[in-house]
């Protein structure tokens, strides 16, 4: 029983979320822990494709980003999470997005070599309910997970800016999601 007690004490402190706000009937996290540092909830939104919920975006980090200058500057840890919405995302319109995403807002790095390795992560469709984190890492690299499970990681400062700049660039995949993630 002791032993019981201990393990969810531990999974609780692994977690380490507190309580949870709801948007469109998903609980989201005040806080998630990443790399044994504790983030907070910058800010969300909803992704909207048309009159379509895709998903909730949601940014946190380790300090107030009020900004998108500001979050693009930040050196710290920075975890994007997708809480799906939608029925089904198909992977080719996840990396079309993603495509869109860098075209629109770092151009430089199209057909990059850590592009492409990042876009090869995801070959699964992203279901009501999945949740798929980006960890953008301090040391600059992006990871990321698909309902817990490791996609793969990549070392590279330059993919981690622009990934975050696919949700927070001059020309982001949606601008209410922007405002959104910045807690506006």
């Amino acid at each position: 029983m002791k032993n019981l007690f201990a393990a969810l004490a531990l999974i609780l402190l692994v977690t380490g979320s507190s309580s949870a706000l709801e948007v469109a009937g998903v609980q989201l996290d005040q806080t998630v822990t990443a790399h044994g540092q504790q983030l907070k909830l910058n800010g969300y939104g909803l992704r909207k494709k048309f009159f379509i919920k895709v998903y909730i975006g949601s940014l946190y980090a380790s300090k107030r980003l009020a900004t998108a200058a500001e979050a693009l500057r930040d050196p710290g840890e920075k975890l994007i999470r997708m809480n799906f919405l939608h029925s089904k995302v198909e992977k080719e319109k996840i990396i079309e997005a993603f495509n869109d995403g860098f075209a629109n807002n770092s151009p430089d790095l199209i057909g990059a070599p850590e592009v492409k390795k990042f876009l090869s992560l995801f070959t699964a469709d992203f279901n009501r309910g999945d949740v798929v984190d980006l960890l953008l890492g301090a040391d600059g690299t992006v990871s990321a997970t698909h309902n817990g499970t490791s996609l793969g990681t990549v070392p590279s400062t330059k993919l981690a800016r622009a990934v975050l700049a696919i949700y927070l660039g001059d020309k982001p995949a949606d601008d209410s999601l922007k405002k959104g993630m910045l807690g506006n």
